[in-house]
């Protein structure tokens, strides 16, 4: 038998000797959000292919997909969806780069002073619970129509969550820690700085996932005064006019871009606190 043959035979052997991929094994391993966001695609089509609802209150998700992309490429409401998503994000991520800066010492200093905590405590219980809408015309009195008024109700709506688990983050600490570093010769800042504060930014990771969220679900508030840009606006607008496809466009624009904040914040977690869960 040649060397040809005797290599082909050993790969003929290989080849059956391999296991067989299983289908079914890898489908059982697929995420569970998966099989949720297909029946909920599901769902949709066949009640849109049904006409369970009219077309004016139900599109078909492809004719949402359609919509998609001629607002895409040829925009609504003299913007494409591209300048819409920018600004909106611009306005998110500038409230939440404040309300960060902001919250974060500020919910570490009351974790770790009582007075600091009475004084900012109570104003901070007062207008958390408000609605966003509730305190938007003292905003447009106090601060105009501009972006800065924009800026700041999605920086009140996410500042609270951020002060809260930071602080919540501080209460955490292990007492013996800190008292083992002390006891070792730690100083003060240093104590504040590798226990409390390292302690701490699990919560505080949280926090700005639920503040990223807060912001993202005031944005349509903050829009709805002049704005002429923006994904709420876009929204808004299309609403009015009973462009239903547009609406859907805008909510699924708002939610992949939550859901990146989300995802991003959520990898920063898990490089910034790998030891979470393992205590």
């Amino acid at each position: 038998m040649s060397d040809l043959s005797l290599i082909a035979r050993r790969e003929a052997l290989q080849r059956e000797a391999a296991p067989s991929v299983n289908v079914f094994a890898l489908v059982r391993h697929l995420p569970i959000g998966l099989y949720s966001s297909l029946g909920l695609i599901a769902a949709w089509t066949l009640a849109s292919e049904f006409q369970l609802a009219p077309a004016l209150f139900l599109p078909s998700p492809i004719t949402v997909l359609r919509q998609f992309a001629i607002v895409a490429t040829d925009g609504f409401s003299n913007a494409t969806l591209a300048q819409h998503a920018g600004t909106s994000l611009f306005r998110v991520l500038a409230a939440f780069a404040i309300a960060a800066s902001i919250g974060i010492p500020l919910g570490l200093a009351m974790g770790i002073n009582r007075w600091v905590r009475g004084v900012f405590d109570p104003p901070i219980s007062f207008y958390w619970p408000i609605p966003p809408l509730a305190y938007l015309p003292l905003i447009i009195i106090w601060l105009g129509i501009g972006e800065t008024a924009k800026i700041a109700l999605i920086t009140l709506a996410m500042l609270a969550p951020i002060v809260v688990s930071a602080q919540a983050g501080v209460r955490s600490v292990s007492v013996g820690r800190i008292q083992a570093a002390l006891s070792l010769g730690a100083t003060k800042r240093q104590v504040f700085l590798h226990v409390i504060a390292r302690g701490a930014l699990p919560e505080i990771l949280t926090g700005l996932r639920i503040a990223i969220g807060a912001g993202w679900g005031t944005l349509v508030a903050a829009e709805l005064v002049a704005a002429t840009k923006g994904l709420g606006f876009m929204t808004l607008s299309a609403a009015q006019f009973l462009v239903t496809e547009v609406v859907f466009v805008g909510i699924f624009s708002i939610a992949a871009l939550a859901l990146t904040c989300l995802a991003a914040i959520r990898l920063l977690e898990r490089l910034l606190t790998p030891w979470k869960g393992k205590d």
